[in-house]
């Protein structure tokens, strides 16, 4: 077992529900980046409590990665039966690391590099099979020669709400496979050599929930409402968790109807309001959404989307649901939909959100999907001196016209208790003071100055960012998640001649989308679901089409070997 200088090392640990992989993956990506490693994982999981067959993705680089990959360099079963789903991606050159009698026997027939951890052994030792998952953190510190000190006061941190005398067995059973890890790989036969930074063990880890939830709170919110639906309940938890420090008030609502409803009030009353959900929970908020729309509410909703239609794949990944988000709610009024594909973009997005929304009095949506949230990678920076917290309300005098006609359509607008004015709010079409009416010159003025909003929004809309050469002659195009994927794919590929455009904000689209379109000779489309929303309203709105398509709607993410092997197979035909 071999590792060059300079690689990247892919672990995949396979377990059951209820074995604790989700702290196993947490404890190593910290102990990990502490170390001096760039470190990305992910998780994939099935829709039960206990048993089933979950996993999840580690890769350890001397180099910045922020992707999932097909291959697989270590391999870890903590169960029966916890290889099965890998078999196309565990090859000759794939180190298996467990205990004997839970790998497969045509593994160990076949001369696979198997390397044998007495688990059930050592967990004994600690104290029982309950500790299988810190075992394995002890042994995969001590194989990547992480300082056993450094591991074991993360242990300790990890687990420091819970009583000393679990909090010492944990650590206990940490030593014991961390002896049990350093000793594999003896002088001259193996050897693990991956380069560390001093600059990582100071940089951020963090995953896609934490960057929309941070970001929200730089955005000035302070009011946040809910059903749990998944993958979004991580950014209620998010804010429930950070409620008593931040100010933020957190509730959950007893349906989506009242969660939207909620969220009304709050901007109806001055606040912030967030609202979080999923496809099948959004659904049922459409009327409120169209609500939002005729009162010239703010509103910002995140949606984490999943494979439906209806319950679906409800812990998989997919990025369906763009159209749902962008012809909901019956009648025209304008909208804004982000769709963050890095950490940065993700913080950045989301307390853009809060300022788009209040400025122009509209919904904007923050489209992420579950492979988004849950993906974590270490990252520089954020930039936390940009926080967003200009108001637009405005101090009422009497005979205040809410929705007042402007040249932009965007009213002044005002909160009640704030001046003397009254602030009418009405489902109905008003006039503008707010006045129930059916007179059809005022509601042909109204839509005109709603409408008016859109164009004063692409005033602001985020460009698209380009990756590769500039005079390519190929254009991969994609939006959201599919960023790290793709932007990895090409640096595979090795071309100079094809490039990357990604989009974070798809609606409204950039202006300049259709001149990067039309400067390519082969266009090829990148998308998390079966129709190709995106590449659709791309050729809507600009009248460009796409050569070829990379979908994928499986429930699994994209992984850049698998990117890379389909645009080299689609540009092999045209050299």
């Amino acid at each position: 077992m071999v590792f060059k200088p300079g690689d990247d090392i892919s672990i995949v640990i396979s377990g059951q529900a209820g074995q604790g992989l989700q702290t196993l993956e947490s404890l190593l990506t910290r102990i990990f980046k502490l170390s001096g490693y760039h470190v990305y994982s992910c998780s994939e999981f099935m829709s039960r409590i206990r048993g089933g067959n979950n996993s999840t993705q580690i890769r350890v680089s001397s180099r910045r990665v922020a992707s999932c990959t097909k291959r697989i360099d270590i391999f870890v079963p903590i169960h029966q039966g916890a290889m099965e789903r890998f078999h196309d991606r565990i090859t000759h050159e794939t180190v298996i690391l467990g205990q004997k009698d839970i790998v497969e026997s045509r593994y160990l027939e076949q001369g696979y590099a198997f390397i044998e951890i007495p688990l059930k052994e050592l967990s004994g030792r600690a104290g029982g099979a309950v500790y299988a998952n810190l075992i394995m953190t002890g042994v995969l510190s001590g194989l990547f020669y992480v300082e056993r000190q450094l591991m074991e006061d993360e242990v300790g941190r990890f687990f420091s709400g819970a009583d000393n005398k679990r909090t010492q067995g944990d650590i206990l059973a940490a030593g014991i496979g961390y002896e049990a890890g350093s000793s594999l790989l003896k002088p001259g036969q193996a050897s693990i050599a991956i380069e560390r930074a001093d600059d990582v063990r100071h940089e951020l880890l963090m995953n896609g929930i934490d960057a929309v939830g941070m970001g929200g709170l730089a955005g000035g919110c302070n009011f946040v409402s809910a059903y749990p639906m998944s993958p979004s309940t991580g950014l209620l938890v998010f804010f429930a968790r950070h409620a008593a420090d931040s100010g933020v008030v957190v509730e959950q609502a007893e349906d989506e109807i009242s969660a939207v409803n909620m969220a009304l009030g709050s901007w109806y009353a001055g606040g912030r309001a967030l609202i979080t959900t999923s496809g099948g929970g959004y659904a049922l908020m459409t009327e409120g959404v169209s609500l939002a729309g005729c009162i010239e509410s703010p509103l910002v909703i995140h949606i984490g989307q999943r494979p439906g239609p209806a319950t679906g794949l409800p812990t998989r990944t997919e990025q369906a649901d763009l159209n749902l988000v962008l012809y909901s709610g019956h009648g025209e009024f304008p909208r804004v939909i982000l769709a963050p594909g890095t950490i940065e973009q993700g913080f950045f997005l989301a307390r853009h959100a809060f300022y788009l929304a209040e400025k122009y009095q509209v919904p904007v949506f923050i489209l992420t999907d579950q492979h988004y949230l849950e993906s974590r990678y270490n990252v520089m920076d954020l930039d936390e001196s940009m926080v967003l917290d200009q108001r637009y309300i405005v101090k009422t005098e009497p005979g205040y016209k809410r929705y007042a006609l402007t040249q932009s359509g965007v009213s002044p607008r005002g909160i009640p208790g704030f001046g003397g004015g009254r602030v009418r709010a009405d489902s109905d079409e008003h006039d503008e003071h707010g006045f129930i009416t059916e007179d059809a010159g005022v509601r042909k003025s109204m839509v005109e100055k709603r409408l008016k909003k859109h164009d004063a929004l692409c005033d602001e809309i985020l460009p698209p960012v380009l990756i590769g050469p500039q005079d390519y002659q190929c254009l991969l195009v994609g939006w959201g998640s599919t960023f790290h994927a793709a932007k990895e794919a090409l640096e595979i590929l090795g071309r100079d001649d094809t490039a990357f455009l990604h989009f974070s904000q798809v609606y409204p689209l950039a202006r300049e989308a259709g001149q990067y379109l039309e400067r390519a000779k082969k266009r090829i489309i990148i998308e998390n679901n079966a129709t190709s929303q995106f590449g659709t309203l791309l050729r809507q709105y600009t009248g460009f089409g796409f050569d070829g398509r990379i979908m994928k709607f499986d429930g699994t993410p994209f992984m850049p070997d698998e990117v890379a092997d389909e645009l080299r197979s689609m540009l092999l035909k045209e050299d």
